[in-house]
């Protein structure tokens, strides 16, 4: 991670128009693009988070490639609620401390088993694990990801 971002204690409402209508991601069935749809107003802020206080957006490092196929790229900005760290639960994803550096990895918890996993299939980078007595830090959960195609 390189940049650890602090949402505003109380942010300004920011209303972007919300188009009603879906769009497909397979074959169109030439729906008319003339048809009217309802345009609503649509708050990032209200939609994006749930605890100001404890929220904030978090950069994935440039070089961060573990977590491809979770939809998490290099560069990708991830909107993390630090109050929900302690509760964390398996199959969560997190950011956690691991020998005094952050990582965003995917939680696994059973029984006495606690690992923090990586999702890109290409590359199979090993699993964390963690013994009895070890100390993991889970900083806070991912609950959003940002990511730009440019």
């Amino acid at each position: 991670m390189q940049h650890v971002i602090p949402i505003c204690q109380q942010p300004s409402v920011v209303l972007i128009p919300f188009f009603e209508g879906k769009v497909r991601a397979g074959q169109s069935r030439f729906a008319s693009a003339a048809q009217d749809y309802e345009m609503k107003a649509l708050d990032l802020n209200e939609l994006l988070i749930t605890d100001p206080p404890a929220t904030f957006i978090v950069q994935v490092a440039k070089e961060a490639d573990s977590m491809i196929d979770a939809g998490i790229f290099p560069g990708s900005k991830l909107i993390v609620n630090k109050a929900l760290g302690p509760k964390a639960k398996s199959s969560n994803i997190v950011i956690a401390i691991v020998d005094g550096e952050f990582v965003v990895k995917r939680l696994y918890k059973r029984l006495k088993v606690v690992r923090l996993l990586s999702e890109n299939k290409a590359k199979a980078y090993p699993p964390i694990e963690f013994s009895e007595g070890q100390e993991l830090v889970i900083w806070g959960v991912v609950q959003h990801v940002i990511h730009s195609f440019d």
